[in-house]
Order: structure tokens, then sequence, then C-alpha cells
């Protein structure tokens, strides 16, 4: 099946699924490289960030791999669609109850192994952070940070899982800066993280950590109730 322009609305969707159909349907083998960015964005109108980012989304999930150098390569004929569907469809509390786990871990490891470039970086993102005014800004800057703290574990399974859920997480943010009645932690609450870091403290940049992401959540499970398959709480619930 050849590649065809694909209409306008859902952009990176519509390119994900015609990237996803060559590899089901054989066009693609694997162990082969596909056609590069600039090929692929011609070939179906769209914007040469649009074919980044489904790229992105297949190799994270394992289906192309992206070898920096010579190319994208196809690694798996599985269809992850249905999986990236469900990211998508993923509630904010489900956003913040990956983001405790993932930060948390992210902010120990981080204390231990952080270099004096590191900690720079992160210093910048914050200050970034700090400034940004405008929701969109602020949930990109904010997931920056975020992602920086997890690069500074040298963890590369942590750091392509977070990759891969950065998207939400910045989408999130966005959403929590327009909402007054969810409350996003402030300045002094990434600081705090970033001086653990900064201070090679494990423990207590995970409670820095923790204590960024868990206000925000126990206001958004207030607000929703428990998931479905929450048991109820109380005696009868054990």
């Amino acid at each position: 099946m050849p590649l065809s322009p694909v209409p306008g609305g859902s952009t990176v969707e519509a390119v994900l699924d015609q990237l996803q159909a060559q590899i089901s349907g054989g066009s693609w083998r694997v162990g082969e490289r596909i056609p590069g960015e600039l090929d692929l964005a011609a070939r179906l109108g769209v914007s040469r960030p649009a074919v980044r980012e489904a790229i992105r989304a297949l190799a994270h999930v394992g289906v192309l791999e992206v070898r920096r150098g010579d190319g994208t390569y196809v690694r798996s004929s599985a269809d992850p669609r249905p999986l990236l569907r469900r990211v998508e469809r993923a509630t904010l509390r489900d956003v913040f109850e990956v983001q405790l786990a993932y930060d948390v871990q992210a902010a120990r490891l981080a204390a231990r192994r952080r270099t004096p470039g590191d900690l720079d970086r992160l210093a910048e993102l914050l200050a970034v952070r700090n400034a940004a005014t405008d929701a969109e800004a602020f949930g990109a800057a904010d997931a920056r940070f975020h992602l920086g703290v997890v690069e500074a574990t040298r963890n590369p399974v942590l750091i392509e899982a977070h990759r891969f859920f950065v998207d939400r997480l910045r989408d999130s943010m966005a959403t929590i800066r327009l909402d007054r009645e969810v409350p996003e932690a402030g300045p002094a609450a990434h600081q705090a993280v970033l001086d653990a870091i900064a201070a090679a403290d494990p423990e207590a940049a995970a409670r820095a950590a923790a204590a960024v992401v868990e206000p925000t959540l126990a206001v958004l499970e207030a607000l929703v109730g428990p998931a479905p398959e929450d048991p109820p709480s109380g005696r009868d619930g054990r």
C-alpha cells in the first residue's frame, strides 16, 4: 500500500496510522530502513515535525529504531496504536499517579549520579519554568525540568519511558495552570528537589519530589473519586 497525503485535523495520529499500515502490511519489513523524514513529509503532505513525532511514538514502543547518522529501521511489526490511544485517553489523575512513581525514583537516582553539568542545566530549566506565564509554555517548561531530572539518572530505560510519557505530562500541566481548583507545586517545591539533588541526598530528593506531586494528586482524587477498580475504603473494603 503506497503512502498518500493525510487529511487535516489530527495530523500526527494520521501520520502514525500510515506508517503503521506500511509496517503491518509488509511494505516495510522488520530490519528494513524506512524513508527519511523529509521524504515522508513530502509524500504525506505534512510538516517534518509531525513525521518526527509519529516516528518518536513508534520508537518509544519498540516498533521503530532510530539510529543516529544511519536512519530509522523497523524493529517490530506489532501494532502499538491501541496502547498509544489508551495513553492519550488517560485522565489527569492517571498522569499524576505515573508522575509520582517516576519522579520519586528519578530524584533519588539523580541525587546519586548527577554531575555539575546536570546541576547547571537543571537550574536553567527551573528558571525557565519559573518565568513561564502562558499555560502552554508553562506546561512545556515544567515537563522539560522533570525530564532533566530523569536524564540525570543515567538510566536509559527510565529516560525512554519518561520520554514516552512526557507529552501527556506537558499537556496535563498546561491544563492545571488554567484550572484554579487544582493546585500545582510552585518554585519553592521544585527548588527543594534541585537542592536535594545538588546535596547528593537521595532520600531528601525523593521526599521533595513526592511533595511536588502529592498535593495535586490528592485534589484530583477528591474531585473525581476513586478509580473504578479501587475497592471501597473501610472494613468491608479489605
